[in-house]
């Protein structure tokens, strides 16, 4: 049995990234607070901001990766909130951290050891794990800690036959991506077009790049930028 295990499957990335497995005959988890509309996706119901709804989530977890052969654990779920450096209050940070980045460590340290040699661990970053925007500072700290959190994990796994690599995804047509920018159409296009395509990503195409990604070791520790050439501010 092959398990893949992804968070935040119910939308967007996440979600085209549980049916890309699903079709290569993967057992598909989906760890979020809504429900996968895929037939044939397992959703564990999972609050990634409470260390107690983890553990509980981590048990069945567990029992499927004792019978597999082959797993990935996709880092794909992300809070994304409209925030400044002087206008952050430490509550809202924490808020965000806690499922953007303690919430992976969670994951990894429940998973990671049942995970079988030829098993990969991904994580979904963004354009901005390695710049930075106005107006989204408490993302912007949390995808830089994500991308440190991936090359310790291929620091701390050397030996093990488990890969791991970060998929940062341009400008993407999701639900997160739309409610940032809100209904203006304008706000599309200019976002369109600061790349040379002058269109968004389609979230099938991160999807193949993270499937892609697991069953190719070669590229471990890297950072896979997937923008369409996004233009240099």
């Amino acid at each position: 049995m092959k398990v893949a295990i992804i968070t935040g499957a119910s939308v967007g990335i996440g979600n085209s990234t549980a049916q890309t497995f699903l079709d290569e005959g993967f057992t598909v988890f989906n760890l979020a607070r809504r429900q996968c509309a895929i037939r044939g996706v397992t959703s564990i119901i999972c609050d990634l901001s409470s260390e107690a709804s983890i553990d509980i989530a981590c048990e069945t977890l567990k029992t499927a990766l004792a019978e597999c052969s082959e797993a990935t654990l996709i880092h794909n779920a992300s809070q994304m909130k409209k925030d400044s450096v002087d206008n952050c209050n430490s509550d809202s940070l924490t808020q965000v951290m806690a499922t953007n980045v303690i919430a992976i460590n969670s994951l990894n340290q429940h998973l990671l050891p049942l995970m079988p040699a030829s098993s990969s661990v991904l994580y979904v970053g963004s354009t901005l794990s390695e710049k930075a925007v106005p107006g989204s500072f408490s993302y912007v700290i949390s995808k830089h800690a994500q991308l440190g959190m991936m090359r310790a994990t291929c620091q701390d796994l050397m030996g093990r036959g488990l890969h791991t690599a970060m998929v940062c995804p341009g400008f993407t047509d999701t639900e997160m991506l739309r409610t940032h920018l809100g209904t203006d159409p304008a706000n599309e296009a200019g976002v369109a077009a600061m790349n040379s395509f002058n269109r968004l990503i389609e979230p099938e195409e991160i999807a193949e790049l993270i499937r892609w990604a697991h069953h190719n070791p070669v590229i471990n520790g890297a950072v896979l930028h997937a923008n369409l050439g996004q233009k240099e501010s």
